[in-house]
């Protein structure tokens, strides 16, 4: 901050402290009358008046440095180690801001005003929140003792237009002809369960495969912060998961939310991400006629997502595994796996056909899996990723129908879909 908005900053300040209430506009005019007073001192063009205003008024109702961070559409996550430390991503490529806060306590000021907005709390006592901001960034918050380096804040943007099917097939993160196959699988009630590691899109294509929801249907969604954003379904209802407070009580949990939805006749269960015993909760209600449910959660492969939703229900309950992974086998029908590939890009990696619970283990079959190619084998194929030619470093490559045809055709033909269970299907099942 500089000495010119440090000074002004303290006697906007001092006038607004003698104030009870106040708003918004109020402290524009204080802004105005203090700028006007300090030009009669020091020359300031139009345009430095301008700034001064925006960032005085930011720096003590906004969330200073950060707004305009926030407002940069081209930054996609926002990094803050301390208040000195702030790194950005933009374009796939992390790199350090050229701002800082003037002190912890100004950090400390920006965090509760974003907790704030969304009845969520953060301190010393509970030093870990997951929040978001008003326009649906995600953020997560970690104070001293546990960041020993001063508050560490995430914040991760999503698009301000929402990311639709037509979009990640222009930049190669999947085909028209995959994007066809996923738009029948959900109308005709797959339960479908999309993984991948960090930042490989999965709320957004969770997102978009959500909007193919037929729109007459009921549709509930429960979220450990909202971020989902659900277009055109009139019956639609959105759960969000709440801490507990300072005694530890009062905590309405994801395990909760999933229970409480099945009583409010849903068609469909969508559920952001699950991280631990809710996953038994998330299969149950795939077991038990709401078809058509969607989830995330995070997993290297599909084969490791199994393993991990193994993990995840025996955190919830002491039940065999093998009854376990039956559970799993005739929960889930698909999974989408997505990667961030070297070029920092995303992409539909592999979709896998979950079969059955058989010896022990759970069978499944690989659908499309995407395969890198150089410049030679890629020329005149319709479904290739396509890239700039003047950035060499682009990974080049197909996602690739296998030879294995989808098994499960039954909810395809149940939903009037006997074309695509033709094309779609394996062939000794038609």
């Amino acid at each position: 901050m500089s000495w010119q908005i440090k000074e002004l900053r303290e006697k906007v300040i001092e006038r607004i402290n003698l104030i009870e209430e106040i708003n918004d506009e109020e402290i524009y005019n204080i802004i105005d009358d203090v700028i006007a007073e300090f030009s009669k001192v020091h020359i300031l063009s139009v345009e430095k008046k301008c700034s001064l205003r925006k960032e005085i008024f930011d720096s003590i109702r906004g969330m200073d440095i950060l707004e305009e961070l926030i407002s940069d559409e081209n930054i996609t996550e926002i990094m803050i180690n301390g208040h000195e430390d702030i790194f950005i991503e933009r374009f796939g490529t992390i790199m350090r801001a050229n701002a800082k806060f003037s002190s912890k306590n100004r950090l400390m000021d920006v965090i509760q005003q974003m907790v704030s907005g969304v009845n969520r709390r953060v301190n010393e006592a509970n030093p870990i929140v997951d929040s978001r901001l008003e326009d649906g960034s995600r953020v997560n918050i970690v104070l001293s003792p546990i960041a020993i380096n001063g508050p560490v804040v995430t914040i991760r943007k999503f698009p301000k237009e929402g990311i639709t099917i037509e979009k990640l097939i222009k930049i190669g993160s999947v085909t028209a002809e995959v994007a066809e196959f996923l738009r029948a699988l959900v109308i005709a009630g797959y339960n479908i369960f999309i993984s991948g590691g960090t930042g490989s899109g999965k709320t957004t294509f969770l997102n978009v495969l959500s909007n193919y929801i037929p729109k007459d249907e009921r549709v509930i969604t429960i979220e450990d912060s909202a971020e989902l954003q659900l277009q055109e379904i009139d019956n639609l209802v959105r759960l969000e998961a709440r801490q507990a407070n300072a005694e530890g009580e009062n905590g309405i949990t994801i395990r909760d939310l999933i229970k409480s939805s099945l009583r409010m006749r849903p068609d469909r269960i969508v559920v952001g991400e699950v991280r631990g015993a809710e996953a038994l909760d998330m299969l149950q209600a795939m077991n038990t006629g709401h078809d058509g449910s969607l989830s995330t959660g995070h997993a290297n492969s599909p084969k490791d997502m199994l393993s991990r939703l193994e993990t995840m229900v025996l955190m919830g309950t002491d039940m065999p595994l093998s009854a376990i992974r039956s559970q799993i086998a005739s929960g889930i029908d698909i999974i989408v796996h997505l990667g961030r590939l070297r070029d920092k890009s995303r992409k539909v990696l592999e979709i896998v056909e979950v079969l059955s619970y058989e010896n022990m283990e759970i069978k499944t079959s690989t659908l499309y899996k995407f395969e890198e190619c150089d410049n030679s084998e890629t020329t005149n194929i319709s479904n290739i990723v396509n890239f700039p030619k003047e950035n060499d470093n682009k990974v080049e490559g197909r996602l690739i129908r296998t030879d294995n045809g989808l098994i499960n055709i039954q909810k395809l033909l149940c939903a009037g879909f006997f074309e695509e269970a033709k094309l779609y299907g394996q062939s000794d099942l038609l």
